[in-house]
């Protein structure tokens, strides 16, 4: 079989989300898949070693700045003939093989429409309900998402297949106090305990709620803390600045910036706790990690975050700052309740892996390239 793959993400230099998720689900099909044929398109080369070597993997590079999956993605489709094609994220090209796969992470578009951009909203509602009509099967990477799939576009249930995503094994307790300490000089968190949260800085992270939990916090307690946020600007970034500010908090929050995948691990490890407040998430991939490398997690009660945390971390209202701020109070005071979730967190993780990932996600695609017709 030929499949091909919208690898265009996982070439991304600065990886969140789905560019993570695209880029070690393609490293573990090399990984498990010697029988079939797979074509990968980027749109900027990939760098060296990026790729594991697997001789039934091919990467062809295509170059266009704009409309990249309409244009230049479908034109290779076209001429390559693929038997079926997956796409890791969304955007199923008009002009595609009849029988096709494609990952939907989330609706957040949908249901915080105020967290995005008019035309950002516009374009994921179009790109989504195209794919939701006409690709031959949709991998939801949580039985959330797939919910969210059937009662917002009437997607019929035998389409939807949910696999989750997994973790990479470099995310795990880092031990070498040498290492923590020589992290928290390079990003300036000195020596007190802090709290993380790690996301590109935007509305639906949910951030301001944070910020008021922490000032709640520091009110109310007289150990020293600081909260590290790290993650690239996004829309509406100057906002949680301004909060920021007008906490009186400057002191006291460290924004990092982008943190590159080798200190994430140090990162999680060293964290009094890791929190995502966030209103609306399809997975929550950063939450895997933080409980792979023992963080005691405090996560919101909505969306799919409780799928993932189960029963390994603290989950909280996220409307709620007086609620969180309780939960990392306890936390901050509380070391049999940190040593606790920290051995739970690690366990839980285990149960997610990128070969498991990459297992059911061919087998979907297998399941796809069987169909007599694209549904």
């Amino acid at each position: 079989m030929r499949i091909a793959v919208d690898a265009s993400r996982a070439a991304l230099l600065e990886r969140t989300g789905t560019e993570r998720y695209s880029l070690e689900l393609i490293r573990a099909l090399a990984e498990i898949d010697r029988s079939n044929e797979y074509r990968l398109y980027f749109n900027l080369a990939p760098e060296a070693g990026l790729l594991r070597a697997n001789p039934m993997f091919m990467a062809r590079t295509v170059p266009l700045p704009r409309l990249w999956s309409q244009l230049r993605l479908a034109v290779e489709l076209i001429r390559d003939r693929p038997d079926v094609l997956f796409v890791p994220a969304h955007v199923l090209p008009l002009v595609h093989p009849r029988r096709s796969v494609v990952t939907i992470h989330d609706l957040g578009f949908r249901y915080i429409p105020a967290a995005h951009r008019a035309t950002s909203r516009l374009y994921l509602d179009i790109s989504t309900r195209w794919a939701c009509r006409r690709a031959t099967r949709l991998i939801a990477v949580s039985h959330f998402t797939a919910n969210d799939l059937r009662r917002t576009y009437n997607v019929p249930e035998e389409r939807v297949r949910v696999v989750y995503e997994g973790v990479c094994a470099r995310f795990r307790p880092q031990r070498d106090s040498a290492a923590l300490t020589s992290l928290r000089q390079r990003y300036g968190l000195g020596a007190s305990p802090y709290v993380l949260a790690v996301g590109t800085l935007q509305p639906r992270k949910n951030l301001s709620a944070l910020l008021r939990a922490f000032r709640l916090l520091l009110d109310d307690s007289s150990e020293p803390c600081r909260l590290a946020l790290a993650g690239r600007a996004g829309w509406c970034h100057g906002l949680i600045e301004a909060e920021v500010a007008r906490l009186g908090l400057t002191s006291a929050v460290s924004l990092l910036d982008y943190v590159p995948d080798d200190d994430l691990p140090a990162l999680y490890s060293g964290a009094l706790a890791y929190v995502q407040p966030s209103l609306y998430e399809g997975f929550g991939l950063t939450v895997l990690e933080a409980l792979a490398c023992g963080a005691p997690v405090v996560a919101s009660s909505s969306s799919s975050l409780p799928e993932v945390v189960g029963r390994a971390g603290l989950l909280v209202d996220p409307h709620n700052p007086s609620e969180i701020a309780a939960v990392l109070r306890r936390l901050l005071t509380d070391s049999s309740l940190r040593a606790e979730l920290a051995a739970v967190g690690p366990e839980r993780a285990a149960e997610f892996s990128w070969e498991r990932c990459a297992r059911s996600t061919l087998a979907v695609i297998e399941e796809a390239a069987a169909c007599s017709v694209a549904a």
